[in-house]
């Protein structure tokens, strides 16, 4: 079961794990839009488009695509009609290690996608090369088919299933706990003074042991 991941940013991820972030180069084409659910994955070499097609067949509502360009650095393989064809589907986003096209498009219909930016040249239907499901590696980072991406204005993460829950309790205290200091900022107490590290007070166990020592 995917755990509810509405209210967590990637940002606070970022605080307390170190693997698992796409290269900050994948960013949002709609800003402030948040994203999760289980990765479609498509590797998606060169000028080839199909396997993406395909991906766009048997997607199921609530998926993010996540495509490896393979380090094509030129052709835009996500356009109008591709958008279309992800939001008939009911597919939570996109994400893409590489360009898309059509933006004027994309942001009319509102699809949340992610990219390295936009070129004017796109893929084919040639239909001989790519794989759907597959392990694939996208911004960097190994993405399965399953795996939890949680995608939002500062960039894409992605989460093992079976430790999603626990990174999402630890994520959502750590921002219920920003609110506090947020709080003491405004009324006038230093970052230095927030953060410092209390040091233990002995004292008070010694007066306490002088004490049982003149009891005894």
């Amino acid at each position: 079961m995917i755990p509810d991941l509405s209210e967590i940013e990637t940002a606070t991820l970022g605080h307390f794990l170190y693997e698992g972030f796409m290269a900050p180069a994948l960013q949002a084409l709609i800003p402030a839009r948040r994203i999760y659910g289980p990765a479609l994955t498509v590797r998606l070499p060169g000028r080839d488009g199909s396997a993406l097609v395909e991906a766009l067949s048997v997607a199921e509502p609530g998926d993010v695509i996540v495509v490896d360009r393979c380090g094509d650095m030129r052709h835009a393989c996500f356009g109008a009609v591709t958008a279309q064809a992800a939001f008939e589907r009911g597919v939570a986003g996109v994400v893409i290690d590489g360009f898309v096209t059509d933006q004027a498009a994309l942001l009319a219909l509102g699809l949340p996608v992610w990219c390295r930016g936009r070129s004017p040249i796109t893929t084919r239907n040639r239909q001989t090369t790519g794989e759907v499901g597959g392990l694939i590696t996208c911004g960097g980072v190994p993405v399965a088919r399953g795996d939890i991406i949680l995608a939002d204005e500062n960039g894409v993460a992605v989460l093992d299933p079976e430790q999603a829950a626990g990174h999402a309790a630890t994520a959502l205290q750590m921002q219920h706990d920003e609110i506090d200091i947020l709080r003491r900022l405004k009324a006038g107490e230093t970052l230095k003074e927030i953060t410092a590290v209390k040091k233990p007070d002995d004292r008070p166990q010694r007066r306490l042991l002088n004490l049982t020592f003149r009891q005894t």
